[in-house]
């Protein structure tokens, strides 16, 4: 699968945060999902002539959280969720790519309110070619679920026809605009 990617180009790629985003959810009161998004994706792309060999690294500021909800993002910028002033920078910087079947995986470090764990990204490739500004511009959609308390986020409240009001489980989209970088002169 990774040596058959139409239109590979080997190359740096910056992330494109205008047409970039990460999105969650979490299951609210057992009921339902709320679903927000974390603004500010940042990142380069390496692209290995060995499509294996390729890295990520990117970064989002947990301050630009937004629910739809001004009251639950405060709370959620605080010490009981992701304590933003203390750690302003969540960081992910793969180690490795692998194919199991028909899916693509890239493997690599979460770190999230000072805590870094390995995730698994499920990665779905949308492309490589020219957009209509002349750049070349790669695309992809990727997916994982993490639990909070694997990152110390532990905060909830028991309900009272059972359960609690948010589920461990949060469920992560990321969808990637990037734009190749011209090479640097030797």
């Amino acid at each position: 699968m990774l040596q058959n990617i139409p239109g590979y180009q080997p190359g740096t790629y910056v992330i494109d945060g205008s047409h970039s985003n990460v999105t969650f959810s979490v299951r609210h009161m057992m009921v339902a999902k709320v679903r927000g998004e974390i603004e500010g994706l940042e990142g380069t792309i390496v692209l290995a002539e060995q499509p294996e060999a390729s890295s990520i690294t990117a970064t989002v500021d947990p301050s630009t959280i937004n629910t739809k909800n001004a009251d639950r993002d405060t709370h959620l910028r605080s010490g009981d969720f992701f304590a933003t002033e203390e750690h302003p920078e969540w960081t992910f910087t793969s180690t490795g790519a692998r194919v199991e079947g028909d899916d693509l995986y890239i493997d690599g470090d979460l770190q999230l309110r000072g805590v870094t764990k390995p995730v698994s990204l499920l990665v779905e490739f949308g492309g490589i070619g020219p957009d209509t500004w002349g750049n070349t511009r790669a695309g992809a959609s990727a997916r994982t679920r993490i639990k909070r308390s694997d990152f110390g986020i532990t905060w909830n409240v028991a309900i009272e026809s059972g359960g609690v009001m948010l589920s461990d489980d949060i469920d992560i989209e990321i969808e990637i605009s990037a734009i190749q970088q011209a090479p640097v002169a030797a």
